[in-house]
């Protein structure tokens, strides 16, 4: 057996900081999953979800400032100090720009979703999902593979997300004359795919407290 391995079996079981993580986690999955849902409805149907949204948001920072006082008030943590704030933190940029996306949307009347959009949130969706598996494992550790590979399907997606941007900038500028449209879709494709790269930003502090404990 390890010195870690040792020191994780004298340390107590946690009882606050990995039910935050996971509630944040699970929140953002229900955040992104709202959003898919949204681009695959008429305009005046997508209102109810992104006032949802928005408290799905507002769930996400108290969780954040939740786990951030837990950790001001706890010695002993079940990880680094710094890598709970990092992953909190991470996890929560990721809502914001999910949100971010939306709001836009809301802002804009953006009544024509492009295919685009709705691959962008498909995408973003399938990273939080991972993100929930990976967190979920965070208990244990016993088996930190899950960890690692979900880590790499989000960067999969991340690189997968870039593509689907990149393409479709190229066609909103090859094929789009108004000046406003040209402004606001490339608004909501920028903020999607930014969100999969906070995705990929988590990703990164999941595999380095994994390391840091296998």
């Amino acid at each position: 057996m390890s010195l870690n391995s040792i020191f994780q079996f004298l340390v107590p079981k946690d009882k606050k900081f990995f039910p935050l993580f996971e509630e944040a986690s699970t929140n953002l999955i229900q955040l992104a999953t709202l959003l898919h849902e949204a681009v695959n409805l008429p305009l005046k149907e997508r209102e109810v979800l992104f006032q949802k949204i928005d408290e799905l948001e507002q769930r996400g920072e108290d969780l954040t400032r939740q786990t951030n006082l837990e950790l001001s008030r706890n010695f002993i943590t079940p990880f680094d100090r710094e890598d709970i704030h990092s992953l909190v933190t991470s996890i929560d940029n990721v809502a914001d720009n999910l949100h971010g996306a939306a709001s836009r949307m809301r802002l804009y009347h953006v009544d024509k979703i492009t295919k685009s959009i709705r691959k962008l949130t498909e995408i973003n969706l399938e990273a939080c999902q991972n993100i929930d598996t990976a967190v979920k494992e965070l208990r244990n550790f016993k088996k930190v593979k899950i960890i690692t590979d979900a880590c790499s399907r989000i960067n999969k997606l991340e690189n997968k997300s870039d593509t689907v941007y990149n393409k479709a900038v190229f066609e909103i500028f090859e094929n789009e004359t108004d000046a406003k449209n040209i402004i606001k879709y490339k608004e909501v494709l920028s903020v999607l795919e930014t969100a999969t790269d906070k995705c990929k930003s988590v990703a990164s502090v999941l595999e380095s407290i994994s390391v840091k404990h296998s």
